[in-house]
């Protein structure tokens, strides 16, 4: 009896199951991004937001929760029911945060499960439209002609654009000033009025200042060119071998979430980058659309986290 008894609760678990994976999602779906509203992690997720809400019929909907590093919006999501109804949306800052601060009130590694990342937005450097230095090779010769007299802004200490232009430095073995502001706006705007040298950003936060004529590119990480902006290099075909950051969007989902939501999740996210809307809206913020299944995110997170470690270590930084 006690073994139809168990065959029985079996049958209802897979039967629960099923029905999970045929009917989900059921209810609004909340995706915490966990930085203000009007980041690049910000729009691009509720771009995507409004696709799946399109392809599913059910409500995406995005909620910002801000503040220390992302982590706070991190551990409201760490600590939700493991159902698929609330997910959280970072960028490559994920994979920096064990190297900000000394102790993650949650584990980096197994709290949240990868789902997909998507929209691929390669990490620019940046000058004034006037600036003197009309190639990579220019700001590099002039940094390292006179160490630390090339100054680069950011918004703050321990920030991606930081540990990129750490990562640049150690690249080309020069050595460069580093002029933490509050946000990434204001360092655009230290870099417009002439304060700062250059900026290294991800390509959706300064694209409208370059299409303005505001400023000017030198080079863009990736392997190859963007569409939106054939005239600009690569880091390597400006010289720089050894430099390679992209940033993406992605989303994650708590650990214990079923295996069929997440697949459900990645199925919907492929298939909304697979249409020319985000297609289109990607090329437009010269950023690359694509896709990364959980397995692939997983493994790029790791590597990604190895490789911060890295600058990390070779960069004058204290952790929080």
């Amino acid at each position: 009896m006690k073994f139809l008894a168990a065959l029985a609760g079996a049958g209802l678990l897979v039967a629960a199951t099923l029905a999970h994976a045929q009917t989900y999602p059921s209810k609004p779906v909340k995706i915490i991004v966990p930085y203000p509203p009007g980041g690049a992690v910000d729009v691009v997720t509720r771009k995507m937001a409004a696709q799946l809400q399109a392809q599913t019929g059910q409500t995406f909907f995005v909620e910002n929760k801000a503040g220390a590093t992302g982590t706070i919006g991190i551990m409201s999501v760490v600590h939700a029911p493991a159902d698929g109804y609330t997910l959280v949306a970072n960028d490559t800052t994920y994979a920096l945060l064990p190297h900000i601060f000394k102790k993650l009130p949650f584990d980096h590694q197994k709290d949240l499960l990868p789902v997909s990342a998507f929209v691929f937005a390669p990490m620019a450097l940046v000058v004034k439209a006037d600036s003197d230095k009309k190639t990579l090779g220019d700001l590099v010769a002039a940094a390292k002609a006179k160490p630390e007299s090339v100054t680069y802004g950011t918004g703050g200490a321990g920030t991606t654009p930081h540990f990129a232009s750490e990562a640049l430095g150690i690249a080309t073995g020069a050595k460069f000033m580093h002029v933490p502001f509050k946000g990434a706006g204001e360092a655009t705007l230290a870099l417009l009025s002439g304060t700062i040298d250059f900026q290294i950003a991800s390509t959706p936060g300064i694209i409208g200042q370059v299409k303005g004529g505001k400023a000017r590119l030198l080079a863009v990480s990736g392997d190859q060119r963007l569409p939106a902006l054939p005239d600009v290099p690569t880091f390597a075909q400006a010289g720089v071998k050894d430099f390679n950051v992209v940033n993406f969007t992605g989303l994650w989902a708590p650990k214990g979430t079923p295996a069929d939501v997440v697949a459900r999740l990645q199925k919907e996210i492929a298939t909304a980058m697979a249409t020319p809307e985000m297609k289109s809206y990607a090329e437009g913020i010269a950023a690359l659309p694509g896709y990364w299944d959980a397995a692939a995110f997983g493994k790029e997170l790791t590597a990604r986290t190895a490789y911060w470690g890295k600058i990390a270590a070779n960069t004058a930084f204290e952790r929080q």
